[in-house]
């Protein structure tokens, strides 16, 4: 069962960041449930046209019926990774006047138990973005090394107990399959000497293996490579994080585009060869008290935005 609807994470901010033409042309790299694609065409007018993509399959249905609607609206059953090619495949020509990177997981993922994102419910580990595609959890868990295993929970997951978790679940395949999501949160509660105040035990380890099921910084990294290639002068990028490595990848982005390439001293190069791509626009932005109150998955939400320059 789906718990409660998608709440979108900073809604008004991100779209008032994108300083939307009536007339542009925008892309949504996560449609989710349509929270932020809803705001934008709100803010189009009859020539304006909004492509929406995501993985899901769900989420794809519910932005088809939204497009049933509302014909400015383009979805893409697709990859944040694959941006360019729908661009193209949407029948664009030319350039993007904004792109928004909603980087959460949606509600509905979170909340249905047959996804197995979540140990809220027991179901199946699955984790996919789209179910149809890829390797679950339960499948990469069944045949990874248990040095790989304690990587993947060191690095995405910034679990200090990487190494004797990787070590309880090694053992435990060995008896049963690790395939549901309440067996896996319970050998990961046994393994774990000391608990996080507030947090579950196996938190981070479910957000490790949702990253590694998904290639989700693989797939950032490879959008925000193509989206200075796809904005127009002025066009706003526009991205909102929710956890310390998705917001340092895009950080990194956003400075060095701004900063401009690193040429060997003594090269003589034109100022236009030496300028960044990419202007900053204001400072990171959080969701208010307020928004937290009413959607306490925000807190953790990060926005940033950057504008193409000429």
């Amino acid at each position: 069962m789906s718990g409660a609807p998608h709440i979108p994470v900073l809604l008004e901010e991100s779209v008032q960041a994108l300083a939307v033409d009536p007339n542009g042309i925008y892309l949504d790299g996560t449609f989710g449930r349509g929270g932020h694609a809803r705001a934008i065409l709100a803010r189009l007018g009859t020539a304006g046209r909004l492509i929406a993509i995501d993985r899901d399959p769900d989420a794809i249905a519910a932005a088809r019926d939204l497009a049933a609607a509302d014909g400015r609206l383009t979805p893409v059953h697709g990859r944040l990774g694959d941006l360019a090619q729908v661009v193209a495949e949407a029948g664009v020509n030319g350039r993007v006047q904004g792109i928004l990177l909603d980087l959460g997981v949606s509600s509905p993922q979170l909340d249905t138990a047959g996804r197995g994102f979540s140990f809220g419910a027991d179901g199946p580990l699955d984790m996919r973005m789209d179910p149809q595609s890829g390797e679950s959890a339960a499948d990469w868990l069944a045949r990874a090394s248990q040095a790989e295993i304690a990587a993947v929970l060191r690095d995405y997951g910034e679990e200090r107990f990487a190494g004797r978790i990787a070590r309880a679940l090694v053992a435990a395949r060995v008896q049963t399959p690790i395939d549901s999501t309440r067996k896996l949160a319970d050998l990961v509660a046994r393994a774990v000497p000391t608990r996080e105040p507030g947090k579950h035990p196996a938190t981070r380890t479910f957000q490790a293996l949702r990253i590694q099921v998904n290639d989700e910084l693989g797939e950032i990294g490879r959008a925000l490579d193509q989206v200075c290639d796809l904005l127009a002068a002025a066009g706003r990028l526009v991205v909102i994080s929710f956890h310390s490595l998705e917001d340092r990848i895009v950080k990194r982005f956003m400075r060095r585009e701004a900063h401009g390439p690193e040429w060997p001293k003594g090269l003589p190069v034109t100022a236009t060869e030496s300028r960044g791509r990419l202007c900053l626009v204001g400072k990171a932005v959080r969701p208010g008290e307020a928004e937290v109150a009413v959607n306490p998955r925000a807190r953790s939400a990060v926005m940033r935005v950057a504008e193409r320059l000429s």
